[in-house]
């Protein structure tokens, strides 16, 4: 494995390989298995975040590695300077690199012009990292996702929903995504996915009923805190106490966190999901150190 840069570029086969080694990791913890000694991994963050950075460091340190981090006003891509010049310099100088930012363009370009391994940490289009993470969540809480229901309740088209509709199709479990109808994704891309077992509807209820994981995120993305009207349309799609009455008995809920209590989710479900939620949480560190390890690898 070269890089992680989209979901939609591994098959089942690495995707189930990258869960097994992160629950191998995750009750190793702590072990001497150090593949990145030596090794400095640049972290180019134009977006802000807490679990992204804090699990890529922490990974990158207990493999044995160095992470140096690089917020957007630290170097010359915030005056301006192209992403292809940044990659030819920083693939000179450091052993892979860990990209959040907003274009998947610029992270692809990276990992074809720097010669490192280049791993997306969140990008408009995907966000690869938290989707392990979640399904090591599943895995761990109900065994697995074969047979599953999993309802993903809001923007339709977001970053997340565009992975967790790639990983369903590589997968094959039931997803079934509840959303506006100005929020969906679009004809194009359903094109593209191909996934029968992929629904896209209005109807929260219909999404929920029988469901064995629910999940949810913010309804604007990071960049769109200035799209109210976009807010004003999710009102009905809050995942509350009496959405989940229509869900499977032993449900799920997950969400990637930042929440907005009582905006997609109410108080009272985060905190009643809590230990599920801060587990989802963790687990970025597990995941992600299954990518790592899988990159150093090769």
């Amino acid at each position: 494995m070269k890089h992680l840069l989209s979901i939609e570029e591994l098959n089942a086969t690495q995707i189930k390989s990258l869960i097994d080694d992160a629950v191998r990791l995750k009750a190793q913890r702590g072990s001497h298995e150090q593949p990145l000694t030596g090794q400095t991994w640049a972290m180019i963050f134009t977006k802000s975040s807490t679990r992204t950075r804090v699990s890529f460091e922490v990974g990158i340190r207990e493999l044995g590695g160095f992470p140096m981090f690089l917020s957007k006003n630290d170097i010359q891509l915030g005056r301006g300077e192209p992403i292809q010049d940044t990659a030819r310099v920083l693939g000179r100088m450091v052993h892979g690199c860990i990209i959040r930012t907003f274009a998947q363009s610029d992270v692809v370009n990276f990992a074809n012009l720097s010669g490192v391994p280049t791993i997306n940490a969140l990008t408009d289009d995907e966000h690869p990292c938290q989707i392990l993470a979640d399904l090591l969540t599943v895995r761990e809480l109900l065994g697995g996702w074969n047979g599953k229901k999993v309802a993903f309740i809001g923007d339709g088209f977001s970053n997340m929903t565009i992975s967790w509709m790639w990983a369903a199709k590589r997968l094959g479990f039931e997803l079934v995504v509840a959303c506006p109808a100005d929020y969906q994704p679009t004809a194009e891309f359903l094109k593209k996915l191909d996934a029968p077992n992929v629904t896209i509807t209005q109807d929260p209820v219909a999404a929920a009923r029988d469901a064995d994981v629910i999940n949810t995120d913010v309804w604007l993305s990071m960049g769109q805190e200035d799209q109210q009207d976009k807010e004003h349309a999710f009102g009905p799609y809050q995942v509350n106490a009496a959405l989940l009455e229509n869900a499977a008995a032993g449900h799920l809920v997950l969400h990637c966190l930042p929440a907005y209590r009582e905006k997609e989710i109410t108080e009272e479900v985060l905190e009643k999901h809590a230990s599920t939620i801060f587990q989802q949480a963790e687990n970025r560190l597990h995941a992600q150190k299954a990518v790592l390890v899988a990159i150093a690898k090769g």
